[in-house]
């Protein structure tokens, strides 16, 4: 099991306190795929890669992981030449007595707003219709370079496998390309922080 890094996390974890005084409030907006698919492509189908890491805790069973996508805009698209960023936890397969996790923090740099609903720019969109998940983001916040996504409700599983959640897909868009990055995972119990591995804008 890794604790998350000491270095390059500090502001980190000043995020995931309770308050959050000091970081600056993201818009984040729900929309609907593909309709979303649309501001980063004018045929709206977005060929997208994919990569999952494990959650490292201590689960009797099951293989809940963080799943990070990325794909590209093209011309004449409202996201043309920048890269899109998406981030999903997923543990429905998930058991065992392990607390709950609260959020997710990701060294993401710059984002670029785009207008993901209704014509207006945000800086972050959840897709809560036409995807996977049940679970949406409370609140984004960005405090420098790092961003912390607070869920809308504790991420926790039960006894038995099939009994846990996965967000809905939550999203940014970057004009640096991907890179390896060590995300960051906050909740109840010990260790607080892990870190695992996920994508992020090379920034």
């Amino acid at each position: 099991m890794k604790i998350m890094r000491s270095i390059g996390w500090s502001a980190a974890v000043a995020l995931a306190t309770t308050t959050l005084a000091h970081a600056g409030a993201l818009t984040v907006v729900e929309v609907a795929a593909p309709a979303v698919n649309c501001v980063f492509r004018t045929n709206c189908i977005l060929p997208v890669t994919d990569s999952s890491s494990p959650i490292p805790l201590n689960f009797s069973a099951g293989a809940p992981f963080l799943q990070s996508r990325t794909f590209t805009g093209t011309a004449g698209a409202p996201g043309a030449a920048l890269t899109g960023y998406e981030y999903r936890v997923d543990m429905r397969t998930a058991a065992g007595a392990v607390e709950c996790q609260l959020g997710l923090v990701v060294d993401f740099g710059p984002i670029v707003k785009l207008p993901y609903k209704g014509g207006s720019n945000a800086d972050v969109y959840v897709v809560t219709q036409g995807g996977l998940g049940t679970v949406k983001i409370k609140s984004a916040e960005q405090d420098g370079s790092v961003v912390t996504f607070a869920f809308s409700k504790p991420m926790c599983v039960g006894i038995n496998p099939g009994q846990g959640e996965s967000t809905f897909f939550f999203g940014m868009a970057s004009a640096k390309p991907p890179h390896a990055v060590d995300a960051g995972m906050w909740g109840y119990g010990t260790p607080a922080f892990i870190s695992l591995p996920a994508r992020a804008p090379n920034h």
